[in-house]
């Protein structure tokens, strides 16, 4: 039997952060991973971006201070691609709100009419109102974020486990008592970063967690004929996103229907996505599609598209950084330190209220942001 003072179930780009914060507090911490290798779930699937442009304090502030972080770390190989939302009508009031809180928290997003973003990114400003541009929004390496951060992690005296599934909990004299194929763990902290699979873990311990695997695919193109920089741009009329990677594009839409734990690229699905991307974005005739380069992913999805974050009510112990529904690899760097100051009775950095599990059961606690 293995005694520490916090256990971090999944090492996905969360985790690896949570396990880092923890262990600089002082704390003894042991990672416990299921696959053979860290990041190999929803991390090591991700399209990468990390932006600042939402409507709430909470998630600009988590995505504000990660970018920083991320600016000052080698391991990200940040690129400030630039982040470029075409913004129907009907979304624009809420939008337009939203930039003028990132204004006032230190964002520094544009407001473009559909002539001036052309300057940015040729597109069909057809039904578009408005659009909005982050320059400083862009990508990161999610595998060297989180090896990064393990490394940092292991430096300060955690220990990771891969290949050590969970196969039962149980809360027991102040301890939480996890079971795997390696042995027995024990701790008085538990941090639930198992992703899309947190509910997961959630019912091993009796009870539910509203977190639930949610496919995406990320199709690639074939190198353009014509180079272009393609800053990660959404149309936000149709779901469509893009971005370039090298010559080539990565090429999105989400497919709402598309949960549970379904496997493998949905080729049915990509009529679906160029089709609406075809007319925002025309020049796209001239690439070709790279079946062998595209991918898919979970992104680990909530009621309201929103983390979950902190300590449950009434479950001693239990501290949730999970639920990101696609803005996991942008937050994860901030949400780390929540998390440590959270496990250490602090009052974490950026007001996370808004994200604990109790809005669930309280409506007036809810809200709503940019999902794209």
């Amino acid at each position: 039997m293995t005694r520490t003072d916090a256990l971090v179930i999944g090492a996905g780009i969360l985790g690896a952060a949570c396990a880092y914060r923890l262990a600089q507090r002082g704390l003894r911490v042991q990672v416990l991973e299921a696959q053979d290798s860290p990041a190999l779930g929803s991390s090591g699937r991700s399209a990468a971006g990390v932006r600042t442009q939402f409507n709430t304090p909470t998630n600009i502030l988590l995505s504000l201070h990660s970018i920083q972080e991320y600016r000052q770390m080698p391991e990200a190989e940040f690129r400030a691609i630039g982040y470029l939302l075409l913004v129907p009508p009907e979304r624009w009031p809420a939008h337009r709100a939203g930039v003028a809180r990132q204004r006032e928290l230190g964002a520094p997003t544009a407001i473009l009419s559909p002539t001036e973003a052309q300057q940015v990114l040729e597109f069909d400003p057809a039904g578009i109102e408005a659009c909005t541009f982050g320059a400083q929004d862009g990508v990161v390496d999610p595998h060297g974020v989180t090896f990064g951060f393990l490394r940092r992690a292991r430096e300060e005296g955690a220990a990771l486990h891969t290949g050590t599934p969970v196969t039962a909990l149980k809360r027991i004299n102040g301890l939480w008592q996890v079971q795997t194929p390696a042995g027995v763990f024990e701790a008085p902290l538990l941090i639930n970063t198992c992703g899309a699979w947190a509910g997961e873990l959630a019912r091993l311990a009796g009870f539910e967690l509203p977190v639930w695997p949610g496919r995406r695919m990320v199709y690639t193109t074939g190198p353009l004929k014509t180079p272009r920089r393609v800053p990660m741009t959404f149309d936000l009329s149709s779901g469509v996103w893009l971005r370039s990677e090298g010559e080539r594009l990565l090429i999105g839409r989400a497919n709402e229907a598309d949960t549970g734990w379904r496997e493998g690229l949905d080729w049915d699905w990509l009529e679906h996505t160029l089709l609406p991307a075809l007319e925002r974005f025309p020049w796209l005739q001239e690439a070709g599609l790279d079946r062998g380069a595209s991918w898919w992913g979970y992104y680990e999805l909530t009621p309201d598209e929103m983390p979950i974050l902190g300590r449950m009510p009434h479950l001693d112990g239990w501290l949730n950084a999970c639920g990101f529904s696609g803005h996991g690899v942008m937050q994860a760097a901030a949400v780390g330190r929540v998390i440590a100051q959270e496990a250490l009775g602090e009052t974490p950095f950026i007001d996370i209220d808004p994200l604990r599990f109790e809005r669930f059961t309280r409506p007036e606690l809810a809200q709503k942001d940019i999902q794209v």
